[in-house]
């Protein structure tokens, strides 16, 4: 990993001293999405002695251009689209629902799909379908 950190882990504990007043606190709950976040979340959740849960979030490719995401699938199904790159690209209402129904059904036959590095813009808006569960803290980066 090449930038501010020497790895992902070293991200994790710098993240997890900037958190440090949920320290201990019983309502905290750290998410990690795989692969890239876990080792990050993994960190922090040790810090704070806080629980570690997964949370699934499933690209939605551009049509023609899978790597290029245009949004992501949270669990329960929530869809969350990034409205730059459908209005760039001109895609229509309608293609993606079409995604989205595609990807649901790949989603059956391999549950455990990782959104990949290039989604974690909507991989990070896509924590915003677990609102029900109000989490105290939802960081995203």
């Amino acid at each position: 990993m090449t930038g501010m950190f020497q790895d992902r882990r070293e991200a994790g504990r710098t993240l997890a001293a900037k958190l440090r007043q949920y320290a201990g606190r019983r309502d905290v709950v750290v998410f990690a999405l795989p692969r890239g976040g876990v080792p990050v979340a993994f960190e922090v959740a040790e810090a704070l002695d806080a629980p570690l849960d997964l949370f699934l979030v499933r690209k939605l490719g551009t049509p023609g251009h899978r790597e290029l995401a245009m949004g992501a699938i949270a669990s329960g199904g929530i869809r969350v689209l990034n409205d730059d790159v459908v209005r760039w690209y001109g895609i229509p209402p309608g293609a993606a629902r079409r995604t989205h129904r595609h990807s649901r059904g790949r989603r059956a036959r391999d549950r455990f799909h990782d959104a990949g590095g290039g989604a974690s813009r909507q991989t990070a808006e896509a924590v915003e379908g677990d609102r029900e569960s109000a989490p105290v803290l939802r960081t995203a980066g």
